[in-house]
C-alpha cells in the first residue's frame, strides 16, 4: 500500500477548496453561528493528549453549551462512565474540536480552539438542574467556526424521520453574513441539492 507522506503529495489528489468553503469560517460567535450552536443539544467534543485522541459525545435537553462570551463557550461535564479520557487531554493539552448537530440538518457547524477545566462554583451553578450540577466544566476559547459539508450525513440517511431543523439558518445564509453578503444566500442555498446530488460520490 502507498503511503501518503507529504502534504503536496496529498494535495496533488484533490482539487483546491471551493471559496466559499473558506469564506463562512468565523473566530467567533456571530449571529447566525449563535443561533444555530444554540439549536445544537449534541456535541462531539475531539481532544488530543500524550496517550492519543479522545472523540466524545456531548448531550443535554436544552442547549450543549452556555455562551459566556462571543469567543467563549461552557460545555458541562455531566456524569458518565469517569473514564475521564477527554477531560485528562484537556489538563495537559488544550486543543480541542467540537462538532455540533442538530436533529434533521445535514449540516454540521464545528468549533476549533483552546480549553480549560474547572470547578468554579458560580459557573456549575449556572447548570443546575433539579439540584445537581456537573461536577466540571470546560471552557472552550474559540479560533475558528465554520459549517461542515452536509454530504456525510446525507449518504448516511442519518435523520430519516426525524427533524428538528426549523427556523436553523441555511449555510447560505452564514455565508451571507461571513462574506457581507458578496457570496451566499438564496442562490447558494438552491442550486446546493443539485450541486450534491452531482458529487456525492
Amino acid at each position: 500500500m502507498r503511503r501518503i507522506e507529504d502534504i503536496a503529495a496529498l494535495e496533488a489528489l484533490y482539487g483546491r477548496p471551493g471559496a466559499p468553503s473558506l469564506r463562512k469560517v468565523a473566530d467567533r460567535l456571530t449571529p447566525l453561528y449563535r443561533k444555530w450552536i444554540m439549536a445544537s443539544k449534541l456535541c462531539i467534543l475531539t481532544t488530543v493528549g500524550p496517550d492519543g485522541t479522545d472523540g466524545s459525545p456531548r448531550g443535554d435537553d436544552g442547549p450543549v453549551v452556555l455562551e459566556l462570551d462571543p469567543q467563549r463557550l461552557a460545555l458541562p461535564d455531566w456524569r458518565g462512565n469517569n473514564r475521564l479520557d477527554s477531560l485528562r487531554n484537556i489538563v495537559v493539552d488544550g486543543r480541542v474540536s467540537l462538532m455540533f448537530l442538530v436533529p434533521g440538518s445535514n449540516n454540521v457547524v464545528r468549533v476549533n480552539g483552546t480549553a480549560i477545566l474547572t470547578d468554579d462554583a458560580d459557573l456549575r451553578a449556572r447548570f443546575d438542574k433539579s439540584g445537581r450540577q456537573p461536577a466540571t466544566v470546560i471552557v472552550i476559547t474559540t479560533t475558528e467556526i465554520y459549517t461542515q459539508c452536509a454530504r456525510a450525513l446525507m449518504r448516511a440517511g442519518t435523520w430519516a424521520g426525524v427533524d428538528e431543523s426549523t427556523g436553523l439558518p441555511s449555510v447560505g445564509e452564514i455565508l451571507a453574513e461571513m462574506t457581507s453578503g458578496e457570496e451566499g444566500g438564496a442562490p447558494y442555498d438552491d442550486a446546493w441539492g443539485a450541486r450534491a446530488a452531482r458529487t456525492m460520490w
